[in-house]
């Protein structure tokens, strides 16, 4: 009998009935999938990165990111090892939302400037290429309900914080701690005035788990004609 392959999931590992009771527990009517990448990084081995997008049976939308590694036999093809993300209700962009030359400072400068002639607000939002999560919230915000939201009332500029050695002194400006994860986000009056910041919470840290009608709510809350006034 051929060895299973390992199956990696978010927090450890698992095996494939319990996989496959996974798959099955979604109730899945439709599948569309998008395939990311395709490599063979060496002879024989074969990876694929797809993302699937799920329909269920009450008529909602998930998301599954999967990573297969495939190695060529005398019989075929085999998968031998792979890894998927959890099922979310948002998407995981494929962009790259932070440049590593990004000068936030400059970004954060010019986006107060328009925010001012245009009477919007500036959203920072603290993350890094590496987060997921961060991924997961920029496409959100790319959603035909949440993009018109954003495009009237903010300017929108994303601060790379590295492998957590950049931009700190921002982070530190801005109130938001490093150690309640990423993505973080803090909400400006056009003036440069902090009106929101995370501070001692992790809001955002786990975007994947959000909804989108969660981050209407924020959005409108924060927007420049809303009640909300001061420093959460």
């Amino acid at each position: 009998m051929k060895p299973e392959p390992r199956l990696g999931i978010p927090g450890g590992q698992t095996t494939v009935d319990d996989d496959l009771a996974f798959w099955t527990g979604l109730k899945i009517t439709a599948i569309d999938y998008e395939t990311l990448l395709t490599a063979q990084p060496k002879p024989g081995i074969e990876q694929t990165i797809f993302t699937a997008k799920l329909t269920t049976a009450s008529a909602r939308n998930l998301y599954v990111s999967v990573t297969q590694l495939w190695q060529q036999q005398p019989d075929g093809w085999r998968l031998v090892a792979a890894e998927r993300t959890a099922a979310s209700h948002l998407r995981k962009a494929t962009k790259e939302i932070y440049p590593p030359n990004a000068d936030a400072h400059a970004e954060i400068k010019e986006a107060l400037g328009l925010a001012s002639k245009t009477h919007r607000r500036v959203l920072l939002v603290f993350g890094a290429s590496w987060c997921y999560d961060c991924h997961v919230l920029d496409l959100a915000f790319h959603r035909d309900d949440l993009a018109p939201v954003i495009e009237k009332n903010y300017e929108v500029v994303h601060v790379d914080i590295g492998e957590g050695d950049k931009n700190q002194d921002l982070m530190k400006q801005y109130h938001v701690p490093m150690d309640k994860g990423i993505p973080a986000i803090a909400v400006l009056e056009s003036d440069g005035k902090l009106l929101y910041s995370q501070k001692g919470y992790g809001e955002f840290e786990k975007a994947r788990a959000l909804s989108p009608e969660t981050l209407l709510a924020f959005l409108n809350q924060w927007k420049p004609d809303s009640e909300a006034r001061t420093i959460k």
